[in-house]
């Protein structure tokens, strides 16, 4: 049963496994991709519904530039149709979107597509999808530490949350679980400075079979999770 008092604010997702999903059907990789948007669809609505405030979906690494170029094209493609068949959904659900990462080598197109609904879903009041498009932990971390130097910060006057408000999550709460699908266990450049305390639940489904029951279960499994952020655990009095 969820508690819902114990929802995680925040909850990553890294997205793995649409291409091995098609795969081992005979379908074409890009098929895979389909399927994994559709439901991300299904896992964005189910998340709202439930009352996580924050959604970060591991869309599309830096590293996946080095794929074949026609599958980088119909992802960008796949992207672009999401985003114009849900904004009515973002809108209607209060959804405010955004997007972090290099966004500026997505095609032009896309580009001035994600603004304009970053732009327009801005004053909503519902829960924030945060899409991360062309996004790399270890780039983002460098980023800010460039913007930093060239504002000629005090050295002295650097903290962590001063460091926070430079990266691209900048007002976001760190994420309290990050789920990761296909098996693979590692965080793959994801959220690596605000993933420092996060739960993590590891599941060997597919991405296009993570359906709604799984992403409850792994709720479920954060909820018996006790978060210690590096203190002791709480003393049982006798």
């Amino acid at each position: 049963m969820l508690l819902y008092d114990k929802i995680p604010a925040h909850v990553g997702v890294i997205m793995d496994g649409n291409g091995r999903w098609a795969e081992v059907r005979g379908f074409p990789r890009i098929e895979g991709h389909r399927r994994g948007a559709e439901r991300a669809k299904e896992i964005v609505t189910a998340a709202n519904e439930i009352g996580v405030r924050v959604l970060t979906l591991y869309t599309f690494s830096l590293e996946n530039w080095q794929r074949p170029k026609d599958e980088v094209t119909t992802l960008m493609k796949i992207l672009e149709i999401y985003l114009r068949n849900e904004f009515n959904e973002f809108m209607e659900k209060k959804i405010v979107f955004k997007a972090i990462g290099e966004i500026w080598m997505l095609p032009e197109n896309v580009q001035e597509l994600i603004a304009e609904t970053e732009q327009r879903t801005a004053a909503n009041t519902g829960m924030t999808l945060v899409a991360a498009l062309s996004y790399g932990g270890r780039n983002e971390i460098i980023r800010a530490v460039k913007r930093i130097i060239s504002e000629n910060v005090n050295p002295d006057d650097i903290t962590e949350d001063f460091f926070e408000s430079f990266l691209d999550t900048a007002g976001i709460p760190s994420p309290d679980l990050i789920i990761r699908t296909s098996g693979e266990r590692r965080v793959s450049n994801f959220l690596l400075w605000q993933g420092a305390y996060s739960e993590f639940y590891f599941t060997e489904t597919l991405w296009p079979d993570f359906t709604k029951d799984e992403f409850m279960a792994a709720l479920n499994d954060y909820q018996t999770r006790e978060r210690r952020f590096g203190a002791v655990p709480a003393r049982v009095k006798s």
